[in-house]
């Protein structure tokens, strides 16, 4: 029986998806980020799902695009199949909270999968590189947009120019990831992030992650008024006023998702 190249679970309100090619160390082929895309698709829509968690294995989590698949493709091929914006790009749709959990190598595309998730939490041993520019190609899963956004332009010339690789401790220094664990703790680290967000007002949280991803495409006076309005909206909500009288009245809110 042909294995699956994803693993889909659900612990309480996390929806967990893990990348499953091990032998090819979750190398991104076009079966596994269309599945990858339809599982995100489906917690998006999930009331009952809160943060979702993309999770590889304890060699990696993604050493980046198949490039076995790849080495014949022409441009024709890559242009009129619409390669990476058809699938690749389902992630930036999502509206809820996505965590990377990320153990070993995170190279090419899957830095990218990486940077495009809204929280990194790295075991101690995370990788993180962008080599393309080894193989003639570049980045093209936003990795020359999003990483100098994340670390600064001077530090992403560096990694996109010279294929230099950062561990964990580094990666963290420079703004890459959230937060480091120890690789044992990566799981339960993980998961305990992504259970307190989605015990929060899903509602609230998709409007936040909306927010801040606004700080990265619009000027410092839109991006303050759009976070205004969306602030206002929250008072057409219940679980706002909820979330108010629990705090009042000293107990833990019982947010509906409305």
């Amino acid at each position: 029986m042909q294995q699956d190249v994803i693993l889909v679970e659900r612990e309480g309100r996390v929806g967990v998806i893990t990348l499953n090619r091990p032998k090819v160390l979750n190398a991104l082929n076009d079966e596994l980020m269309n599945r990858l895309g339809e599982a995100l698709a489906a917690f998006d829509v999930d009331e009952t799902i809160g943060a979702i968690v993309v999770a590889g294995s304890p060699r990696a989590f993604a050493a980046g695009a198949d490039i076995a698949v790849m080495a014949n493709w022409s441009y024709s091929d890559v242009y009129n199949s619409n390669f990476i914006t058809r699938n690749w790009e389902t992630i930036r749709r999502i509206r809820k909270p996505v965590i990377a959990s990320v153990a070993g190598l995170a190279f090419g595309g899957g830095c990218e999968l990486a940077l495009s998730c809204d929280i990194i939490i790295a075991g101690r041993s995370a990788k993180f590189g962008l080599p393309e520019i080894k193989l003639g190609l570049l980045p093209g899963a936003g990795g020359t947009q999003r990483l100098p956004r994340a670390i600064g332009k001077a530090k992403a010339m560096d990694m996109c120019l010279s294929a230099r690789t950062l561990d964990a401790d580094e990666a963290d220094r420079y703004g890459l990831v959230s937060r480091v664990v120890a690789d044992e703790n990566l799981y339960a680290e993980t998961m305990a992030v992504a259970s307190t967000v989605a015990s929060f007002s899903t509602p609230a949280l998709m409007a936040l992650k909306e927010c801040v991803n606004r700080a990265y495409e619009s000027s410092l006076s839109e991006g303050v008024l759009f976070e205004r309005r969306e602030l206002h909206a929250r008072f057409a909500t219940a679980d706002a006023h909820e979330g108010m009288r629990a705090f009042m009245e000293k107990r833990k809110p019982e947010f509906q998702g409305r």
